[in-house]
């Protein structure tokens, strides 16, 4: 098998997986309990904690651990209209994850006013739509960090700056950034920023959500006193110290992170439009994360093309994993390209450092050979 799904999914590091598995089978008693043999399993979770603070230059206690990049960014939407009850307006992009676009129409539903705002041909937003989008009742701005199907991104530091300047939450949606781009809460003033675990080899069904110090926070999900009262429920203590391991890991790996992927992402790509006519990259060819490639192939029907890669063992996606069942074409491509057939005709090859290049090869060729057969 070749993956090359890595923005729906990574496997879970050995690493990993050996921090994790004390805490299925020994060490497995409730972090809440009164009793030694739970309680100092507290420790085990702010050690993970300031593991995940570290890789995205935060203070520990500006982490919340969640189920997930949705939870976190629900929670995050849910945090800032409740800090600003009198504000009925959000500001948001036509190509976010769904989980955040989602989350919009349910605000529409309640009365709610919504400006989504577009995107270039690109994928690349324009920066005076956003100033010019937030009024007097907007209550916070949900701009994404990497675009989850064509890696485009976005100017993070210059929206935050905007947000801070016009007294505006900003909520930023990183979960296709950890591991692969720098984060430092430092220098990007957001006020909320959504990570997941698992596309960094950390298990799936955890995640963290930032929440800037001093910044209002109201849960999403109420229950006892975890998670300093701000995220209810039992924490699970082997995916939490799964999601710590990894962030360190993938804090470690990031100085390399570029040098190793880009060649075998810019190899496949050239090679898949060099080689293959009516094709067409989607999202421009610098911004955005070097291990995303995502390829309009002219007159194909994304599935059809799918289906002769999965036969030749190569795992590849028409965009967003969380859409996997939905019948409509991709809201990015409709977003960025509203007059072309494109949204029904792409493929999202997403590529890790374990990719070969002597795999970049196979790819193409299988990719050539089946394009062929789908044209004749």
């Amino acid at each position: 098998m070749i993956y090359l799904d890595y923005n729906a999914t990574a496997p879970v590091s050995p690493e990993v997986f050996e921090a994790m598995q004390p805490y299925f089978i020994e060490e497995w008693g409730n972090p809440s309990s009164s009793y030694r043999f739970g309680a100092k399993l507290k420790t085990v979770i702010e050690h993970a904690r300031a593991q995940v603070a570290e890789l995205i230059g935060a203070h520990p206690q500006e982490v919340i651990f969640t189920s997930g990049g949705t939870e976190s960014n629900n929670a995050a939407i849910h945090a800032a209209f409740k800090a600003n009850p009198e504000k009925r307006h959000i500001v948001t992009s036509a190509v976010e994850h769904s989980s955040v676009l989602n989350y919009c129409k349910s605000l529409e539903n309640d009365g709610c006013r919504v400006t989504y705002l577009p995107v270039d041909r690109e994928g690349l937003l324009n920066l005076a739509d956003l100033e010019n989008a937030i009024a007097a009742d907007t209550a916070v701005v949900s701009l994404m960090w990497a675009n989850n199907e064509t890696g485009v991104l976005f100017p993070v530091k210059e929206i935050a700056d905007i947000c801070r300047a016009r007294g505006v939450l900003y909520h930023c949606d990183a979960v296709q950034t950890a591991g692969k781009v720098a984060i430092d809460m430092r220098k990007v003033q957001a006020d909320y920023l959504s990570l997941t675990g698992h596309k960094f080899h950390a298990p799936k069904g955890v995640g963290a959500l930032y929440v800037r110090r001093k910044i209002p926070f109201t849960p999403l999900i109420h229950g006892g006193h975890q998670e300093r009262g701000m995220r209810g429920g039992t924490e699970s203590v082997p995916l939490i110290v799964g999601m710590g391991k990894a962030a360190e890991l993938a804090r470690k790996h990031l100085p390399d992170y570029d040098k190793k992927v880009r060649p075998l992402r810019d190899a496949l790509e050239d090679g898949i439009l060099s080689s293959i006519p009516n094709t067409e990259l989607n999202g421009h060819k610098t911004q955005r994360i070097v291990n995303t490639t995502n390829i309009t192939f002219h007159g194909i029907e994304s599935e059809a093309l799918l289906l002769l890669l999965d036969q030749a063992g190569i795992c590849a996606s028409s965009g967003s994993a969380c859409l996997a069942d939905s019948d409509e074409p991709s809201h990015v491509i409709s977003a960025m390209k509203p007059k072309a057939t494109g949204g029904r005709q792409m493929v999202r090859f997403s590529l890790n450092e374990t990719n070969a290049a002597t795999e970049m090869e196979a790819v193409v060729g299988v990719v050539c050979r089946a394009v062929k057969d789908l044209r004749d």
